[in-house]
C-alpha cells in the first residue's frame, strides 16, 4: 500500500520523500528523469540579501535545520553536499555601503556579517569602487549529486519510477487511483509544471526563468563566493559557475546568447582578468517563483486526497528541509502549517461556500 504518491523528484519531492520515508511511510516518487529546476540551481544560501541587506524572513530557525539536514544526508551517503564559502559583497553605490554600516551595529546581524572594506581597495585584481563587506554562514548546496545519490536510494528502496505523469490517468472517485495504484494521497512537487496542474493552477505562481554558466577561467580569485548584483561560486582553482539572470516573459529552458552575453558582460566589469574564459555549460530552467514571495504548502480545498509542495523559488536550499519537517507533521499528524505557506491563504479567491 502507498502512502503518498509524489510528483517530481526535484529539491521539495526529494527531501519531503527522505522526511516521509525516515518517518515510516511508503512513498513513491514519480518522475520524467528529464533536468528540473533544482538541477540547474546554483543551491546558494545567503541570509542577508537586497540592496538594503534584509535578513532572510526565519533564518534563524531555516538555517539551522537546512545545515542539520544537508549534514545528515552527508552522513549516510559518505559525501558532503553543503559547501560553506564566505561570501564578498561588492556595493554597487554608496548607499549600500551606508546599508551596510547600519547593520554592523545591530545585534541581529552580527553573526552574519563580517569586516566592511572602504572603497578603493583592491583584492585580488577585482574591481570594488565602493568597498564591499563579507558575509558569514553563506554557502551552496550541491543540488546534482545530491539528487542523484536520493534517486539511487530511492530506486534501491523501490520508491521511485520513471514515467511521464499524466493529469488524466488520476481518477478521484470511488477513492484515489493514479493508474495501477490506489495512495492515500497524492503531493504535487513539479516545480513550475504547476501552472498547468488541473486542480492547482488557480495558485499565483510567478514562474522566472534563469540562465547559469559554468566557465574555465586562468584568473586569481579568492576562495569565495562572490556576489556583484549576479553571483560566483568558485567549483575549484580554474573552475567557476556564474548566474543567475532573471526573465519573467520567456519561461523555456533554452540557453539564449543573449542570457550568456549578460551574465559575461556582468563579470567582466567586476575582473578584466575573468574576460578570458572558456565556457564549459551554459544552462537554463525555470523557477517555481510566487507572487507574495511564500510557498505553496497543504491540502487541495475539496480534493484533501491531493496536496501541493511547492513555490520556493530562488530559496529552496534554504526553506525545504524546514518545510519537509512541518509539512510531514501536518501529513502524519494533523499539525498545522504556518499561515504565511499555507494554500488556504488563496482559498478565498477561488473557492466559496
Amino acid at each position: 500500500m502507498i502512502d503518498f504518491l509524489i510528483i517530481g523528484q526535484g529539491l521539495a519531492g526529494s527531501l519531503l520523500a527522505w522526511e516521509l520515508i525516515q518517518r515510516g511511510s511508503k512513498v513513491l516518487i514519480i518522475d520524467n528523469d528529464r533536468e528540473n529546476a533544482s538541477q540547474v540551481a546554483a543551491g546558494l544560501i545567503n541570509p542577508i540579501t537586497g540592496m538594503r541587506f534584509v535578513k532572510s524572513a526565519d533564518v534563524d530557525t531555516l538555517l539551522p535545520i537546512a545545515k542539520h539536514c544537508y549534514s545528515q544526508l552527508a552522513d549516510f551517503f559518505q559525501q558532503e553536499f553543503y559547501i560553506e564559502k564566505p561570501m564578498l559583497r561588492f556595493f554597487r553605490s554608496d548607499s549600500e555601503f551606508t546599508n551596510a554600516h547600519k547593520r554592523l551595529s545591530n545585534p541581529d546581524y552580527q553573526a552574519f556579517l563580517g569586516d566592511i572594506q572602504q572603497p578603493g581597495k583592491t583584492i585580488d585584481n577585482l574591481a570594488t569602487p565602493f568597498g564591499f563587506l563579507e558575509q558569514k554562514q553563506t554557502g551552496y548546496l550541491l543540488t546534482r549529486p545530491l539528487l542523484s545519490c536520493l534517486k539511487a536510494f530511492f530506486i534501491a528502496n523501490n520508491s521511485y519510477r520513471q514515467a511521464d505523469f499524466d493529469y488524466r490517468d488520476i481518477q478521484l472517485q470511488p477513492s484515489l487511483r493514479w493508474l495501477n495504484i490506489a495512495p492515500k494521497q497524492i503531493i504535487f512537487c513539479e516545480g513550475y509544471q504547476a501552472t498547468q496542474n488541473p486542480w492547482f493552477s488557480w495558485l499565483p505562481f510567478q514562474p522566472v526563468k534563469g540562465e547559469i554558466l559554468t566557465l574555465e577561467h586562468r584568473s586569481e580569485l579568492p576562495d569565495k563566493i562572490l556576489n556583484y548584483g549576479n553571483w560566483l561560486i568558485p567549483l575549484n582553482t580554474h573552475q567557476i559557475r556564474i548566474g543567475a539572470t532573471f526573465d519573467r516573459e520567456n519561461l523555456d529552458t533554452q540557453a539564449t546568447e543573449q542570457g550568456k552575453n549578460d551574465l559575461l558582460n556582468a563579470l567582466s566589469q567586476v575582473s578584466s582578468g575573468l574576460t578570458h574564459t572558456t565556457l564549459i555549460n551554459h544552462q537554463a530552467n525555470v523557477r517555481p517563483c510566487t507572487r507574495d514571495r511564500q510557498p505553496f504548502i497543504g491540502l487541495h480545498p475539496q480534493y484533501k486526497q491531493l496536496a501541493i509542495f511547492n513555490g520556493f523559488g530562488a530559496k529552496g536550499s534554504l526553506q525545504i528541509p524546514w518545510y519537509s519537517r512541518h509539512f510531514a507533521d501536518a501529513l502524519l499528524n494533523g499539525a498545522p502549517l504556518p499561515h504565511s505557506s499555507n494554500i488556504q491563504r488563496h482559498y478565498e479567491t477561488h473557492f466559496t461556500g
